[in-house]
Formats: C-alpha cells, structure tokens, sequence
C-alpha cells in the first residue's frame, strides 16, 4: 500500500508552520513569516513542503490547518458581519439587554438589531410563558427587511431546554432560509449573558468562516490536491471545513491548543507542561492525560465575556524578538515591548541597534543565527543577569499553572525555546524534542477527531447516574463518528459531572470529551 501522507499548518502572528508528516513521520517541514495575507501564506507554506518531499500530491489525503484568523478579525474588529440578535426571554431578562456589556465600537460594528421575544423556561424545564411564534415571525420578517445574514437566537436556560433555540430558528428560517444561525445552546454553558455573548461572536465571524474555507479549497483545487481540508479546534481535535463554517468561534485557541499536542506527540508524554515560545510571546498550558487541560471560568475576548470550552494556557510578553532594557537600579527589563517579525532588521545580531533575548542566546551560544561577532561587546556577566531573568520569568510561569508544588517535566518547544539554556525552577526535567519548533503544525497534523457533549442529564431516572453517564458517552461519540473518526479508535478523554446545586432536581451538568484517530483510509481516492 502506498503512503499516506497529510499536512499540517499553523498560522500564528509571527510565523506560519507547515509540516508534512506520513503516520508518525515527520517527512519535511517549513517555517515562513505570516504574511497580511493569511489564505496566501498558508498556500505558499503547502506548496513549500510538497516541493521539498517531491511526492505524489494524490497521496495527500488530508489538510489540517490551525489558525486565529477568526478571532483575530473580532479582536481587530475586521470582516465582521452584523448581527440579528433574538433573545427569547421576555417578560424576564429585559433588565439587561443584549450587547449592554460590549465595547462601543463593536457594538456600532454589530449594527443595532436585537429582537427580544417572549418565552422562556424555570430551570426545571417547564414553561414560565409560551414561545410568543407571531413575535417571532414579525423578527423574521425584519430581519429579512434589514438584509441580515447572521443570526444569533439565545433563550434563557437553553441547555435545559434547547427545543426553544430550535423552534425559533426554524420559524425564521421558513422566512429567511438563506440566513446563517448560531443557537447559543451549541457554543455556550449555562450563564444566559456569556453563552450569548458566544453565539454573538461566532455569527459575526461565520461570513468570514466561509470565505476562508472556500478559498482554501479553492486553493486546494488549483495545487491539484484531493485532500479533505479539516481546522483543529480549541480542544486540540478536528473539525470538519463544514464544522469550521458553522462554528468558527471553537478555532480561537487552536494555536497553543496544537503547540501542546505536539509537544504531548514529540514525546510521548501525557501529563507535563508545555511551553512554547514564540517570536512575541510565550504560551505556556497543562498537558493533561494527552489533551490541554480546559479552563472552567469564563473569559474575555476582545473585550467581551464569554464562557465556551478553551485551554488553560497563560501568556507571557516573552519571545525571541522580545526587547531588553535596565532599570534605574540597573535591573533587567523584559519587554513587554518586541521587534516580533523584524528580528533580523532591529536586533544587535543582524545589525540593528536593539538588544533582544536573541541577542543573549546568541551570545550564550545556545542561537546560531546573525552575526555572533556583532553581540560579542555584551559583558558576559550582564548577559548572564538576563539569562537568569529569563529563566525566572518562565519558572514563575510554570509555577501558575502547577496544581501542586511537586517538580513535574516542562517541555519547551518554539523558534524561541533556545532561550533556555539550563535548568528552571519547579521543573523535574526539561525536554526540547526533534522538531520541537514546529510543534504547532505537528500538532495540527496529528489531531485527532473529536466528540463533546455538554449538557444536563437527569441523574434521577430508573438507571439513575450510570445510565446518563453512558447515554452522553454514546452521544459524544456519535459525534465523533460524524465528523469522520474510526469508531475503534475512539477513547474517552474525559467525564466531569457539575451538580445544579441551586437547582431543586436531579440535573447534573455532564460534560464528555472522546477523540478517535481520523478514518484517512475513507479519503483515499
């Protein structure tokens, strides 16, 4: 049998990533700078790997690209599209309108069209006021008037009851059948504001989603490539290019979600940290039986609050490109300013005249880029003061993220891993793998396909908790199935269980994540 080969992509804000890997092989790979053109430098990075392996491009079954691209746009307040915003709640939840929390510019970019609409449900799940459906009717008929393309439908515990997002959508379907909806019962938990601060956000960017998935495909076309397209998501699984369409909003922390199954592949270890430095930042997250560890609070993006499913990663302003200065006690500055994609035009090494954590490295030996000539006047001692600095930065880091005070291994990965040249503090060991630099693309590559379900379950039935757990099981991994995994494959990844304590039922929020190698073999052409 021939091979099977599949590429991978990251697109990060410094640099994009390719990787071309045959099962567990890396066979090449390429690193560019991300050009203002995101769609064109992911082209440019495919045509790049298959030129160095020189294989048959029919081989190619699969393309996974990982990309911030969607949550970009909203941080940037670019592409974006206006929204039609029904919430379905009345005579409740009138005291805090849609967007009442959003920053102003966003909100003018959204455009004015929020639609509030009776009904609703306790959260037991019975009705405290019918759907109003002629309410409903009359929004759809002006949203349609307003031309709007993107809906997003929210009803107070919607989790509960997600029948009411469901039948609302249909209604206005049935007078605007061309309009992309987002129910926020699919993208959100339990809290009404940030789950639909969350379908807000991911039906602004669905416009935007489909553009760049059809002209990747397009692009696949033109390179004469018969690869599926596949986008890893912020669980460090893959979504379908349709899936991407419907739901961009779940690719917002692909890039250190990919770093850190890379690492987790590069090593085969299923529980460390992971750091990876960049040319402007460094992320640094928890490898957890395999996966990224989640965060269970909610979070800001661009400014709003949200609360979907994203990776504990925290961000430091350390990277490669990172600028260093002293004090007026002669203390060591790091950043948060940096020279990011301009390294080799600002920095001491390449000729310019600012001192960067390369410059150091560079000096230490541990970087062979540049000239090593040009940093050689920096006193040894004063490097080994940022050196230490560092280090220190990224200890107490590390330190953030560790659930207990044990030492555990710390794998560093990134362009700008060379920045650590000895041990860190709270780390047992440190390992920096093969390929380690772009561990992001390998770990886009390898992602596996995913299954989630995450809804409340009535623990009190004739089973009772063992027969709910089993039925989100299965759901899950119908799920996975759907979106292309091998059935035998699929391995629970994890099971949480939040009891309503404030709910006077037997409703528990169960969460299940699966995952499950990706069926190449139904790709072959």
């Amino acid at each position: 049998m021939q091979d099977s080969f599949r590429i991978g992509i990251d697109v990060g804000g410094t640099n994009t990533d390719a990787v071309l890997m045959s099962e567990r092989n890396v066979v090449t790979y390429t690193k560019n700078k991300t050009s203002e053109n995101v769609t064109a430098g992911v082209v440019e990075a495919m045509r790049m790997v298959i030129a160095k392996a020189e294989i048959d491009k029919n081989n190619i079954h699969a393309v996974m690209v990982g990309t911030t691209h969607f949550v970009n746009a909203f941080v940037q307040r670019k592409e974006l599209t206006e929204v039609a915003i029904v919430r379905i709640g009345l005579p409740m939840t009138s005291g805090i309108p849609p967007l009442v929390d959003w920053p102003e510019d966003l909100r003018q970019t959204l455009g004015q069209h929020t639609f509030m609409i009776a009904g609703g449900s306790y959260y037991t799940g019975v009705d405290y006021i019918p759907l109003d459906e002629a309410a409903l009717e009359s929004a759809a008929q002006e949203i349609k008037k307003r031309g709007l393309k993107s809906v997003a439908i929210s009803a107070v515990f919607s989790p509960i009851r997600p029948d009411l997002e469901e039948r609302a959508a249909k209604i206005i379907k049935s007078i605007s059948p061309d309009v992309s909806i987002t129910l926020s019962y699919t993208v959100g938990g339990m809290g009404l504001i940030e789950r639909e601060n969350a379908a807000i956000i991911n039906a602004t960017l669905q416009h935007l989603a489909k553009n760049v998935v059809s002209a990747l495909q397009t692009a696949l076309e033109e390179l004469n490539l018969t690869a599926q397209l596949y986008f890893s998501q912020n669980d460090g699984t893959l979504m379908s290019a349709e899936s991407a369409i419907e739901f961009p909003v779940m690719t917002c922390s692909a890039g250190p979600t990919n770093s850190i199954r890379g690492a987790a592949f590069l090593t085969n270890l299923d529980d460390a940290i992971v750091v990876d430095v960049g040319g402007t930042t460094s992320d640094i997250g928890v490898l957890l039986k395999g996966f990224p560890r989640e965060t269970i609070d909610a979070f800001e993006i661009g400014g709003v609050r949200t609360n979907f499913s994203i990776p504990d990663v925290l961000s430091i302003a350390l990277g490669g490109g990172t600028i260093v200065s002293f004090d007026e006690n002669n203390t060591v500055k790091l950043g948060p300013e940096s020279v990011g994609f301009q390294l080799t035009e600002k920095s001491l090494a390449f000729g310019g005249d600012t001192l960067t954590t390369s410059d150091i490295a560079i000096l230490r030996g541990s970087m062979t880029l540049g000239d090593a000539s040009l940093v050689k006047n920096i006193d040894m001692d004063k490097g080994a003061q940022i050196s230490s600095a560092i280090h220190n930065l990224i200890a107490n880091a590390v330190d953030k993220l560790k659930i207990s005070a044990e030492p555990v291994p710390v794998i560093l990965v990134g362009g700008g891993s060379v920045l650590v040249d000895s041990k860190l503090s709270g780390a047992s060991e440190i390992i920096k793998p093969e390929h380690g630099t772009v561990a992001n693309a390998i770990g886009t590559a390898i992602a596996q396909v995913g299954g989630r379900v995450k809804k409340l379950y009535d623990f009190g039935g004739e089973d009772g908790r063992d027969a709910a757990i089993e039925q989100a099981v299965n759901e899950a991994k119908a799920n996975a199935v759907a979106e292309g995994a091998l059935v035998d494959s699929i391995k629970v990844i994890s099971i949480e269980e939040y009891p309503m304590t404030h709910i006077q039922t037997n409703s528990v929020d169960v969460r299940v994540r699966v995952s499950g190698e990706l069926d190449l073999s139904s790709l072959r052409k």
